[in-house]
């Protein structure tokens, strides 16, 4: 009896195994079908000189149930690919500490949330004008108030624009996007009948106590957890358990979030964020690094996966209408808001134009409006269509943002709102012999305190109001103006300066900045700033460039602190572990 139990046992493990089995290969094989689809059209896009997402995106589409039918949209694939938004947002909150995040200014907060109730409502409107009903259009509305946090946020990285002002107010509208999410989930749950409005403000203030108690369960764990633990013995030797401890706290804040009801995006950047103070950030980011570029891969391969082409193709004229109507109501709408906030036209108009696709979450708040029935399946399927296709021309207009914003700025007769405020503050009788500083963040006030400590007259430029009090505070001449344009530089004396400082760490503005004082003051000193060491040479090119170099400057500093730690047991009286 003994033994026929066991050989039972054992054939039910047997069993089980090869169900097992039966389930995981398959989920295999697609997903190394599809990385490796994504592999080579993403190579393929950087050799044309292209964003690798839109190969990506289209390894998807060709991949996909619609076309091959390589990869199945139940394997599995699209449910692993969630984990790659949670990754870049984990690691994007690591960039991003509370402090960081309270001085992306007033366009964060006011801004964004004006965004998502306009772009709701001007969203309810036109589906209303297209004789949708009220649940619908404003099921509609809620779609398209979402912007694709993944897609924007990796592009403005890789384009090294994530410090520019307008990455800046991007990176903050599509925060307050990603917070609004679950009460537009609530919204739409609550139009398709499945609550009333009592449960959907009892859902509201649910979400509101998880993300507080997240916050503070977060904090918590980053300044009292885990300091004592890195500082255990087998942590900080053990180059493994750091990797596996970073993979356990960007995983685990993701499924903390989703098991409490919020999107698991906006879960795993809360922990990042408040993980950003801690001295293991940057180690942590860089641990996660692999997982999150295959993570962010299958993300937006599974997203290419809803593409239909042949039936695209078949209402070509309805989808490209409904993509027009995405992308130049929402580039407008948010232009003008970031106008409403003082933002400069140039600067606005990209901001607007970057945040002018249909995002990911968007297609989750249709799907729901589509199993509640609201949405029919060829409003759905056209939405979904239209949303596809703004992301595939988001790396296009991320790469157009900016010159176009600066070509209508000078075809307009009239100045942005920087400028103007700069040339109509200027000081009675015209300064000469000044130093112009660029930018009061912390590097450009210890170079205003330098100037001040050797008695030279320093003339601050920024474009963020606080910095511009910060600075009269501190006794300095401060203006408010966009160092980018030649009339600001003409009217604060650039011909009639010494030196001209330029400490922002937006390379593309630093370039342009560099360029027009050349060509308005050959004879001027110019000292830039060059983040990445790789933008050296363009910001040299101009001539008589002084740049420093931070990934250099850096180096030179740990040098010189290895020399200092090292000196005493050259010396012969130290503890030669020191420099075993």
């Amino acid at each position: 009896m003994g033994g026929f139990c066991e050989t039972t046992t054992r054939l039910l493990a047997v069993s089980a195994g090869s169900a097992a089995e039966m389930v995981f290969w398959p989920i295999f094989f697609q997903l190394l079908i599809l990385l490796s689809a994504a592999l080579l059209l993403g190579m393929l896009f950087e050799r044309l000189g292209q964003s690798a997402i839109l190969g990506y995106l289209l390894a998807g589409t060709l991949m996909g149930p619609a076309v091959l039918g390589a990869v199945h949209a139940d394997s599995g694939v699209p449910v692993i690919a969630e984990l790659g938004v949670s990754m870049l947002l984990f690691a994007i909150g690591l960039e991003f500490s509370m402090r960081h995040l309270l001085r992306l200014g007033s366009l964060a907060l006011g801004g964004g949330t004006l965004q998502i109730c306009l772009t709701l409502a001007a969203g309810y409107g036109v589906a209303s004008a297209f004789g949708f009903g009220l649940g619908t259009a404003l099921a509609i509305g809620a779609m398209v108030a979402l912007s694709s946090t993944a897609c924007v946020l990796r592009i403005l990285i890789d384009r090294g624009e994530i410090d520019s002002i307008h990455g800046r107010s991007a990176l903050g509208i599509l925060l307050m996007q990603d917070i609004a999410v679950v009460p537009l989930v609530l919204l739409v749950t609550l139009l398709g009948g499945a609550g009333t409005i009592a449960e959907m403000g009892v859902g509201f203030a649910k979400a509101g106590g998880v993300i507080v108690a997240l916050i503070g369960g977060f904090y918590l764990l980053s300044n009292y957890v885990l300091p004592r633990l890195l500082k255990s013995l087998s942590l900080s030797r053990d180059r493994e358990l750091l990797i596996l401890l970073a993979v356990v706290l960007a995983m685990g804040s993701a499924g903390a979030a989703h098991a409490v009801g919020i999107s698991p995006a906006l879960g795993a950047f809360i922990a990042g964020i408040m993980l950003a103070e801690s001295p293991f950030a940057t180690q942590i980011r860089s641990d996660i690094s692999a997982l999150r570029a295959l993570f962010i891969t299958l993300f937006f391969a599974s997203v290419g996966m809803l593409a239909d082409p042949l039936w695209i193709a078949q209402h070509a004229a309805q989808v490209a209408l409904v993509v027009a109507l995405f992308v130049v109501g929402k580039a407008l709408l948010i232009t003008g808001i970031a106008l409403l906030f003082k933002q400069p036209l140039q600067y606005a108009l990209a901001t607007g134009i970057s945040l002018a696709q249909v995002g990911e979450f968007g297609i989750v708040i249709a799907g729901i409006a589509h199993s509640d029935g609201l949405l029919d399946d060829p409003t759905f399927q056209l939405l979904v269509s239209a949303t596809l296709i703004s992301l595939f021309l988001t790396p296009f207009l991320l790469r157009a943002a900016l010159p176009i914003g600066r070509a209508l700025q000078k075809r307009l007769p009239t100045k942005n709102i920087a400028s103007r405020t700069a040339a109509d503050s200027g000081a009675a009788e015209p300064l000469s012999g000044h130093v112009i500083v660029v930018g009061f963040g912390p590097a450009g006030q210890r170079v205003a305190e330098e100037l001040a400590n050797q008695n030279r007259t320093a003339l601050i430029l920024d474009l963020r109001p606080p910095n511009i009090a910060l600075a009269n505070s501190m006794g300095f001449a401060a203006e408010l103006g966009d160092s980018t344009h030649l009339d600001v530089l003409l009217h604060h004396g650039i011909t009639r300066a010494r030196a001209i400082v330029i400490t922002v760490p937006d390379h593309r503005a630093t370039t342009q900045i560099t360029v027009a004082t050349r060509h308005l003051a050959p004879d001027i000193h110019i000292i830039a700033r060059a983040r990445y060491h790789n933008s050296v040479a363009e910001l040299e090119r101009p001539g008589g460039v002084v740049v420093i170099d931070e990934e250099f400057a850096t180096g030179e500093r740990l040098a010189e602190a290895v020399r200092a730690a090292c000196a005493p047991a050259e010396a012969g009286d130290g503890d030669p572990d020191l420099i075993s």
